[in-house]
């Protein structure tokens, strides 16, 4: 997939001590764009593709802009009374990360988006991020038909990593994930993949709907991919 257009990037970079390595992504025009034009816009993509990292470059350049990450309890608790906190930082661009933690927000922001409306608040007032679960999906689908604008990011792209001048042969081994993309060395990446893989078996799959053990899912794990 080609991004074209004015490409203004957003650099992701690997925590890794000591290696810090930039890989612009392509997707901060397209986000901007939809901000400008919707009231609420999803970020989505699976965890460690590099949401949070797009989010908080982008709202760098803006000065009425506030974070919450819903994973800690300290932001969690500011939305206890949820309207009474939209209500007191109206006009802001309010990003709400980890927003599948706190589904019941959903029938609140269709209404605080319908009231900051009416007072000119036309667009620009959400950026939600998160993971694109079928539950997530159908919650926003239903309660912010109309007001609602989504963006899936995906993992690291061949001609991104091209464009930062690096080899691309790696991206076939490593996977796209910047963090194992941009690991210091094979055992590295290789260990911060078998990590994800179990997070993703023992958090995200059960959020998709099946009930089975994290056990039996590691198991057949690699029966899949033999198989192909």
């Amino acid at each position: 997939m080609m991004l074209k257009g004015n490409i203004r990037p957003c650099n992701i970079s690997t925590p890794w001590k000591n290696y810090m390595i930039v890989i612009p992504r392509l997707f901060q025009p397209k986000l901007a764009e939809f901000l400008s034009h919707f009231p609420a816009v999803a970020l989505l993509g699976p965890r460690q593709v590099g949401k949070t990292t797009l989010a908080l470059q982008l709202i760098k350049k803006k000065p009425k802009a506030i974070y919450l990450d819903l994973e800690l309890p300290s932001d969690l608790a500011k939305l206890s009374d949820p309207e009474d906190y939209f209500s007191r930082h109206q006009g802001h661009l309010l990003v709400l990360d980890e927003i599948q933690r706190k589904p019941d927000l959903f029938p609140i922001l269709r209404s605080v988006i319908d009231a900051q409306k009416r007072k000119g608040q036309l667009v620009g007032q959400f950026l939600l991020l998160g993971s694109a679960s079928l539950d997530l999906l159908k919650q926003s689908s239903e309660s912010l038909a109309g007001r609602l604008a989504s963006l899936e990011l995906p993992p690291l792209l061949a001609e991104e990593v091209h464009a930062a001048g690096r080899k691309v042969d790696p991206l076939w081994i490593r996977g796209g994930f910047p963090d194992s993309f941009l690991a210091p060395n094979e055992d590295a990446s290789f260990q911060w993949r078998l990590s994800f893989i179990r997070t993703y078996l023992e958090r995200d799959i059960p959020t998709l709907g099946p009930r089975v053990p994290a056990e039996t899912l590691r198991r057949f794990w690699p029966m899949r991919k033999a198989h192909y």
